[in-house]
């Protein structure tokens, strides 16, 4: 059995106590969120440990089965059979990518962290690449980044452009292009992990820690199999996480609007008032419903844009955990 053995805890800290930095071998950790992946994982594993036997390190696997309803959960643990360097958490409930993503961060030892999806459109044959880029440059991130964001709908492409657009004038960060897919190293990581918001944006809180960052193209492949399980309703709620998660910028959009409506205000009782006094005061009622309709309408959206603030708030204060976990699964273990 060709397999990576990923060392304990304990044994990881003995080594580094008795080896020095320079000679001993950094450990890689490769973080995989699963929902519904069943059908290929098996196959998209055996690729993940192919390339990175080309690193030559140790390295562990840390799946994250987020809730799956399909056979998944049964995948994983028969790959745990064979696979002394894998490690899985099943989540009990579907909480999202973000927060499976947090899990398996959280359970990361590596000294690098790398990070992708499950579904094949993170190309295995990368990994490689990174880790060579990550040991000559010295950055502490290296990051994905797409040419093109491959085969999907006209609106998908649309609206994602249209949130990058929003999200880069808001935020002041540059987020085009950008994926989850990322290598970090143990310092990035452990900075990563101090960020202990509920409403998690991986690739936004990566981009904002500001630590050195080298950048590797990539094409966007096909999903091996299955469908997306991103919805427009899923897609909808991280775009609004992302913008009120690095911009209060809307809220003063808020302010501003009601500054400029109530200077037309003062200046339309004026001209009321002129009209009224000079005796030529006309009716207005298409005038008047037309200002009501407008001034209602913007009065809906920003209580909608406070409304978003403070559900972000509701949900930060009250303290619960990101994700639960369910049963784990440890080399020991099997």
């Amino acid at each position: 059995m060709e397999e990576s053995l990923a060392p304990s805890t304990e044994a990881r800290q003995q080594l580094i106590s008795v080896v020095s930095p320079e000679a001993r071998q950094p450990l890689l950790s490769v973080v995989l969120p699963v929902f519904r992946e069943g059908a290929h994982l098996a196959a998209l594993l055996a690729d993940v440990r192919s390339f990175l036997r080309q690193c030559n390190l140790p390295y562990e696997l840390i799946i994250v089965d987020d809730g799956s309803p399909d056979n998944t959960w049964q995948v994983i643990t028969a790959e745990s059979e064979t696979s002394r360097a894998l490690r899985a958490l099943r989540l009990s409930r579907n909480f999202g990518k973000e927060s499976a993503l947090c899990a398996g961060l959280e359970h990361a030892r590596g000294d690098a962290v790398i990070v992708m999806d499950a579904d094949g459109q993170h190309p295995p044959s990368l990994i490689p690449d990174m880790v060579g880029l990550w040991q000559s440059s010295g950055a502490d991130i290296v990051e994905a980044l797409k040419r093109r964001r491959g085969r999907e709908s006209l609106a998908s492409k649309f609206g994602a452009q249209l949130f990058y657009f929003i999200l880069n004038r808001l935020s002041g960060f540059h987020f085009k292009g950008a994926s989850d897919f990322k290598l970090m190293n143990r310092k990035a990581v452990d900075a990563w992990l101090r960020m202990h918001e509920r409403n998690v944006f991986f690739r936004g809180m990566t981009v904002w820690m500001g630590f050195n960052t080298v950048q590797i193209p990539f094409e966007v492949v096909p999903r091996s199999a299955g469908r997306s399980t991103w919805s427009i309703l899923k897609r909808l709620k991280l775009a609004l996480i992302g913008i009120t998660a690095f911009s209060s910028f809307p809220l003063h959009v808020v302010t501003f609007a009601g500054v400029v409506f109530l200077g037309l205000s003062v200046l339309l009782g004026l001209q009321t008032l002129y009209l009224k006094l000079a005796g030529r005061a006309v009716s207005g009622f298409a005038t008047v419903i037309l200002l009501e309709l407008i001034i209602g309408s913007l009065l809906m959206i920003s209580l909608g844009v406070i409304g978003e603030y403070l559900a972000r708030i509701y949900e930060e204060v009250k303290g619960r955990p990101r994700y639960l976990v369910e049963e784990s699964i440890e080399p020991g273990d099997v």
